[in-house]
């Protein structure tokens, strides 16, 4: 059963290698780029890879196009900054040599580092994820462009196996994707009338850094899970911070400046 791997990129140099790396086993691999002006392109294709350029419109969007262009049905999709584990590359092959007779979806764990650790508790891990697919039974659905996932129509099986995951570059990284991520969901909130409360605000952070830490055993972890815990709750408050000044008419962005000549 051939498979098709499919990636989003932009400005992935030092990741994608690896990524691409992981899924020789695929049939082929499409990469839609979005204006990259590092050496992701000239990585991806000197890898074998076929890359494509499109303007980025949204998460969701972009990887719904990337599926469209590829050659085979069945579609596996990762992101620049996850690989295909040993464990899972043999789950995936063993299904594929089936016909992927039982499922329109796999779905598998994904195991993110963390300052040089994987976390295997808390809200981070197994954190399943649907990512092997047949087009021709779902993709990537739905209005919401953020927080993206894949539905199908049809049976979804688990396969054994992580797909490792490298999210964060370092604490400024997170920080600054946080906040980015934060601010798509409450547009996207806003704009569907859903308004925060001070209850969002107050209660719902720590509930987000209560249920990973402590009832989901983050502090299993370490001081990994302690921040990476801190760091969630911080998306949450972040999150409802900028619906409620959204929903009060107040400003996000700095207002324009009108520096003399």
């Amino acid at each position: 059963m051939p498979l098709s791997a499919c990636i989003i990129t932009f400005n992935e140099a030092d990741r994608i290698g690896d990524c691409l790396a992981s899924l020789a086993f695929c049939d082929e691999i499409v990469v839609v780029d979005s204006g990259s002006t590092d050496a992701t392109v000239a990585i991806a294709t000197a890898m074998g890879a076929r890359v494509l350029q499109r303007p980025f419109d949204g998460f969701r969007s972009q990887k719904q196009f990337t599926v469209g262009q590829a050659t085979h049905d069945w579609i596996l999709s990762l992101d620049a900054d996850e690989r295909v584990s040993g464990a899972l590359r043999a789950s995936i092959e063993a299904a594929r040599a089936d016909g992927f007779a039982d499922a329109a979806g796999y779905r598998f764990a994904r195991l993110s580092d963390y300052f040089g650790r994987f976390l295997r508790h808390g809200n981070a891990y197994p954190d399943r994820v649907l990512r092997l697919f047949d087009r021709r039974h779902g993709g990537w659905r739905g209005k919401r462009e953020i927080h993206e996932s894949v539905t199908v129509d049809g049976p979804v099986r688990r396969l054994a196996g992580d797909l490792i995951h490298y999210p964060y570059r370092s604490l400024q990284h997170q920080a600054t994707k946080t906040l980015c991520y934060a601010r798509m969901m409450a547009e996207h909130d806003f704009a569907r009338g859903r308004r925060a409360s001070w209850h969002k605000l107050v209660l719902a952070p720590a509930w987000r850094f209560w249920r990973g830490y402590v009832l989901r055993a983050g502090f299993l972890d370490g001081w990994r899970g302690l921040v990476y815990a801190y760091m969630r709750a911080s998306y949450v408050r972040e999150k409802a911070i900028i619906l409620w000044l959204l929903q009060h008419g107040q400003p996000v962005d700095d207002p324009p400046r009108n520096d003399p000549p």
